[in-house]
C-alpha cells in the first residue's frame, strides 16, 4: 500500500488500514468460532451463541474424531488422492503445455481453440457421469482424478509462461545434444518453481475440497473421502428431526463437527506459508502475452 505523506494522506491510509482489518477480522471470526468450539464442551456450545475462547479446554472432540476408524481412513484417503491427483495434474498440464508453446507446432491453433473451447463450454454433469462410467471408473479413485485432469486456464498460463522464456536457452541446449524431454526437465521446470507451485495449490485445494466428485462416482461407504465424511456428519444431526433415520441412532455433537472441520481445513491453511512467495509472482507469470 502507498504510504501518503500530506495530513489528507495520512487520514486516508489510516482509514484504509482499519477498514481492512476490519474486514479481515470479520471474515476469520467464524473459522475462530468453529475453532474455538471443536476445543469446548457441548453444554458450552449450547449455552453461548457465539465465542472465541472456550471456558474450558477439552480433546473430547478430537479424541472421538481420531479414534473413529472411518474417519481416519477418509483422511488417509483424502491425503493420497490429493498428492497422487495434484502431480497427475501437473505432469499432464506441463506435458501439454510444452508442446503447445511451440509456434512451428502443426495443428497448434485447432488445439489452442478446442481448448479455450473447453474453458468456456462444458459438457454437463449427466454426459461426465456416463463418460466415467462407460470408462469403468466408478468407485475408482482414478474418478476423482482424471476427469479434471487438465485445467484449460492453468494449460494456457503455462504455456505462456514456457513461450516468454528465451530462446537462446533451448538453442543452446539442443547444440549440446540435448533431448525435448531433456530441455523440460533439466531446464524449463526449474526456472517454473513459481507458477508450477502456485498452480499445484490450485490443484491440491481443488482436489482436496472436492465433494461432487466423490458424490457422483463412489457408492462405496469405505472409499469416501474427507469432504464426504464431513457431510455425513453434518447432515446426521439436522435429519435427527426430521423422523427420516433411526430414532435410536445417536448424532455426532456439535463439538464433533467443528473438530472435523477443523481438520479438514487445517492442512491447506497450514501448506500455503511455504508457497506464499511462489503464489502471488506464479499468479503474474504468463498471463500477459498470448
Amino acid at each position: 500500500m502507498k504510504i501518503h505523506n500530506t495530513r489528507g494522506g495520512r487520514i486516508f491510509d489510516a482509514a484504509n488500514y482499519v477498514f481492512l482489518t476490519l474486514i479481515g477480522i470479520i471474515t476469520l471470526l467464524p473459522f475462530v468460532y468453529v475453532l474455538a468450539g471443536s476445543f469446548a464442551n457441548e453444554a458450552e456450545i449450547t449455552r453461548r451463541a457465539f465465542f472465541v475462547w472456550p471456558e474450558q479446554f477439552t480433546l473430547g472432540a478430537y479424541e472421538y474424531i481420531f479414534s473413529t476408524p472411518s474417519f481416519t481412513k477418509a483422511l488417509i484417503t483424502t491425503v493420497l488422492v490429493t498428492l497422487v491427483g495434484t502431480l497427475v495434474q501437473l505432469v499432464l498440464t506441463v506435458t501439454m503445455a510444452y508442446p503447445l508453446a511451440k509456434r512451428g507446432l502443426r495443428g497448434r491453433k485447432l488445439i489452442l481453440s478446442l481448448v479455450v473451447f473447453a474453458m468456456v463450454f462444458s459438457g454437463g454433469m449427466i454426459p461426465t457421469f456416463l463418460l466415467v462410467k462407460d470408462l469403468g471408473l466408478l468407485n475408482s479413485y482414478w474418478a476423482l482424478i482424471l476427469p479434471a485432469a487438465i485445467n484449460p486456464f492453468s494449460l494456457i498460463i503455462i504455456k505462456n509462461f514456457f513461450q516468454e522464456l528465451p530462446a537462446e536457452l533451448e538453442e543452446s541446449a539442443k547444440m549440446d545434444g540435448a533431448t525435448e524431454i531433456g530441455i523440460l526437465w533439466r531446464i524449463l521446470l526449474p526456472l517454473s518453481k513459481p507458477v508450477l507451485a502456485t498452480f499445484a495449490l490450485f490443484y491440491a485445494v481443488g482436489i482436496w475440497n472436492d465433494f461432487m466428485s466423490p458424490l457422483l462416482y463412489l457408492s462405496d461407504n469405505n472409499m469416501w473421502t474427507l469432504q464426504m465424511y464431513l457431510r455425513q456428519v453434518t447432515a446426521a444431526s439436522d435429519l435427527l428431526g426430521t423422523g427420516n433415520v433411526d430414532p435410536s441412532y445417536i448424532p455426532p455433537e456439535q463439538g464433533i463437527k467443528f473438530a472435523v472441520i477443523v481438520v479438514a481445513t487445517l492442512p491447506i491453511l497450514i501448506f500455503y506459508p511455504f508457497l506464499q512467495k511462489h503464489f502471488a509472482k506464479g499468479m503474474l507469470i504468463g498471463s500477459v502475452k498470448g
